[in-house]
């Protein structure tokens, strides 16, 4: 039969039965778009024909979870620049804000020194 496939069981790839292991090209749940692109619409729940499909099945979406992972990494390089900016802003901002307020911690550390100065005195 043409499109078909001897399915190998068995240690050494010796055949049990002899059956014939369907191709996903051959597959009703496999579709081939125009540009060549596959559309699998099987799920492993409900509906696998063949015991190696779910390894199939497995390694698609260990491709769309790594292409996913890519992607966010590509994003993130993108706006490393950006949270580095927004980081040095915020640092600088919070280094002016404690430069302003620093006049209140020198008056309470000379009112502290002049007790202190009065108390040793007497």
């Amino acid at each position: 039969m043409p499109g078909r496939q001897r399915c190998m069981r068995g240690p050494a790839g010796d055949s049990d039965r002899g059956e014939n292991m369907i191709q996903c090209k051959d597959c009703e749940f496999c579709q081939i778009d125009s540009d060549g692109r596959r559309n699998f619409t099987c799920d492993p729940f409900t509906n696998i024909k063949e015991s190696e499909c779910i390894t199939k099945w497995q390694l698609i979406r260990l491709d769309m979870l790594l292409a996913s992972h890519q992607g966010m990494l590509n994003w993130q390089g993108k706006l490393a620049p950006l949270q580095d900016k927004i980081i040095k802003y915020m640092q600088r901002e919070i280094n002016e804000l404690d430069e302003t307020e620093s006049w209140k911690l020198d008056d309470a550390d000379d009112a502290d020194e002049g007790e202190d100065e009065q108390q040793e005195g007497f």
